[in-house]
């Protein structure tokens, strides 16, 4: 997976999670799942970032110096 696309998740998860603090002040319904699922989709982008980093070979190499 590119980096590109786990920015792309990311950038969604944050989206989400803006609308559903935004749902949650004005009281508004479906709130709660915003908040849910943009956190959940911002969680999974972070696992695929840290994936991403621990498997790239230049990454092995900078550790080992």
């Amino acid at each position: 997976m590119k980096v590109k696309h786990i920015l792309a998740i990311f950038i969604a998860g944050l989206i989400c999670t803006v609308l559903g603090a935004m749902f949650k002040i004005l009281h508004w319904q479906f709130a709660p799942e915003l908040l849910s699922g943009g956190t959940f989709l911002q969680l999974i982008a972070g696992i695929l970032g840290i994936w991403k980093i621990y498997t790239t070979e230049e990454f092995k190499k900078f550790l080992n110096k």
